[in-house]
């Protein structure tokens, strides 16, 4: 075995791993094209990949149907006490856990190559960068890492022989016999899938899925649940938020960290494309978001991954055309389906139905078919090099000054289209109180509304009243430094159900207000949710709306807010004494507001 790093730390750790999974062979990243190519054509030779005719340098990948998304009821923060995994988290103590993941990791990459995947999250050599080793049996985790995430030899380079890193262990979970033949998707059964976070020791252990989040560790096992013990223990903050830079007509820059709960929109929102004139926009990431308190007292983000890992039904040329170029070429798409001219499909596409095509089952499908032709959860995997609407300083070690945080949801009534915050504490508790209608993105079966504070619930690696007081606390550091914060809900209906905003690039309408919120160019309307937006100060010029529309989408119903207050509450409840004081004054002081139907903060 041969090691191409002289850090003895890193090869003890690959040592250890490889005596216990016994690969056939050990291979070490050096996250170069010829690699990825060499990955994939043998991905392509052995059934798991489709090359598509019509995409260049493209490829398409099926999985198990049992192996389609996060499986939230399979994922363990483990720690010395439950109490500091939290509620919002499953648990097993460390000792335990790891004695049922080594008995099946033994020997579980029989007939396989462990693959050593070095990888940073951020940009080599920045304050905030992480260094990642991931091992894999997966050809399909090397290529998506290979996009996902800076790896190689700078990364090994930079590690030196004694640096810090993050191990990252992961195996499908399928061992091959000696002749067996290997199957297109190897994935272990429902009840021996793992993905494990060690927190007190920066360590992550992921068993028997091979998707997204449960296999790519650097996504949100590392630049998440990991990373968010860390900033915490460090002063930091790791956020589940796009970063987005908007520019208005006299050059002036405003950049906006956004949470939203997976499939709601966040991709199209960090690639929007404005429809105000002389408005302009460039994307700095569309998931993750690391924060740090920077010598000018204010808070600075960076995007530590350097791909795209979205979904595809939805996506279109009419919902975000940027998205559609970039895919163009040189992508990697999961759980589509596969035309019989070479290229693939998705429900909501925008492209003509095809009138037969392989669906993502590798069944034969027509329009008349009974299911979908791509899974709901369908994905496209492309750097963000070919993003056109990409920030030249989307790769700034330094990051960039967010000016505003923004948190949203999907909800069909009750949230107005945009809500400003009172103040920090009050932004706090709106990010708090966050919820969604249920998506996609997850297996496991959640309520029609979902209560998903900062979007981070299931990404979160610790107790969540702790993570509501960290923010509280980075809010005392940043002062007067500190960004703004809104709410937003592009979703709201009328009573036929029917949506009242058209969303999309129209959202930089309400973008705009925030700036102009920011600028002191225009007041806000005191609601017991917070401050809400003139009617006039919208700006509607080209904008094909019902007169009725916008007042509707800004209302504010105190009387609506009362089925909220219960909800709220109860969650509230199961955080117990770990719930920070200045919320509860928050909820108490909501309905304070509600209940004497008052438009104005209080305290």
């Amino acid at each position: 075995m041969e090691f191409p790093c002289g850090h003895k730390g890193l090869v003890k750790w690959v040592e250890e791993t490889a005596a216990m999974c016994r690969p056939e062979r050990v291979h070490w990243c050096d996250g170069s094209r010829k690699e990825y190519d060499e990955v994939m054509a043998e991905s392509v030779r052995k059934g798991s990949a489709v090359a598509l005719e019509r995409r260049p340098d493209s490829f398409l990948f099926r999985s198990d149907p049992s192996d389609v998304a996060r499986v939230e009821s399979r994922t363990y923060i483990s720690t010395s006490s439950p109490e500091d995994a939290g509620p919002n988290n499953n648990w097993i103590h460390p000792d335990k856990l790891k004695e049922k993941m080594r008995k099946l990791y033994s020997g579980c990459m029989r007939g396989r190559t462990l693959y050593v995947i070095p990888f940073s999250m951020g940009p080599v050599g920045s304050p905030l960068a992480r260094t990642g080793i991931q091992i894999t049996d997966s050809p399909y985790v090397v290529c998506n890492m290979h996009m996902m995430t800076r790896v190689g030899n700078e990364v090994i380079k930079a590690l030196g022989t004694d640096g810090e890193f993050i191990p990252c262990l992961h195996s499908v979970g399928y061992p091959l016999k000696p002749g067996q033949k290997d199957l297109p998707w190897p994935c272990a059964p429902m009840e021996d899938k793992y993905i494990s976070h060690f927190p007190e020791e920066n360590l992550i252990w992921s068993y028997g899925s091979g998707y997204g989040g449960n296999a790519l560790l650097g996504k949100k096992c590392l630049s998440l649940r990991i990373a968010s013990n860390i900033a915490r223990r460090e002063g930091w903050m790791a956020e589940h938020m796009l970063i987005l830079r908007l520019i208005s007509p006299e050059g002036r820059k405003y950049h906006i960290a956004g949470a939203f709960p997976s499939a709601c929109g966040k991709t199209n929102l960090s690639m929007i494309q404005p429809t105000i004139p002389g408005w302009r926009s460039e994307t700095l990431g569309d998931d993750i978001c690391w924060m740090k308190i920077r010598e000018d007292g204010r808070l600075h983000a960076i995007n530590p991954e350097t791909g795209f890992f979205g979904v595809a039904p939805g996506t279109a040329r009419s919902t975000n055309p940027v998205a559609m170029e970039m895919l163009e070429r040189n992508t990697i798409f999961t759980n589509c389906a596969l035309t019989d001219e070479g290229n693939v499909w998705w429900e909501d596409m925008g492209e003509p139905i095809p009138s037969h095509a392989i669906d993502w089952k590798g069944r034969d499908w027509n329009p008349q078919s009974n299911e979908p032709a791509a899974h709901p959860n369908a994905r496209f995997t492309v750097p963000i090099s070919q993003c056109p609407t990409k920030s030249p300083d989307w790769e700034d070690p330094e990051g960039v000054p967010i000016d505003i945080i923004l948190f949203g949801g999907r909800r069909s009534g009750v949230i107005p289209l945009v809500c400003e915050s009172f103040d920090w504490d009050h932004g706090v508790f709106m990010g708090a109180t966050a919820s969604s209608e249920a998506t996609a993105a997850i297996l496991d079966k959640v309520a029609a509304v979902r209560r998903d504070p900062f979007a981070m619930k299931p990404f979160c690696g610790y107790h969540m009243g702790d993570y509501f007081q960290h923010w509280l606390e980075m809010g005392d550091r940043l002062g007067d430094r500190a960004p703004r914060i809104f709410y937003v809900n592009w979703f709201r209906k009328d009573p036929k159900g029917r949506f009242l905003w058209p969303g999309f690039g129209e959202n930089s309408r309400i973008l705009k207000w925030m700036c102009d919120r920011l600028e002191r160019k225009v007041e806000a309307v005191q609601t017991p949710a917070g401050l809400v937006p003139r009617v006039e100060d919208i700006a509607t010029n080209g904008l094909s709306l019902g007169k009725d529309a916008l007042p509707e989408l800004l209302r504010v119903s105190a009387r609506d807010w009362e089925g909220e207050l219960e909800p709220i509450q109860d969650f509230f409840g199961e955080l117990g004494s770990r719930l920070p004081l200045r919320l509860r004054y928050q909820l108490e002081a909501l309905k304070r507001r509600v209940k004497d139907g008052r438009s104005c903060p209080e305290g």
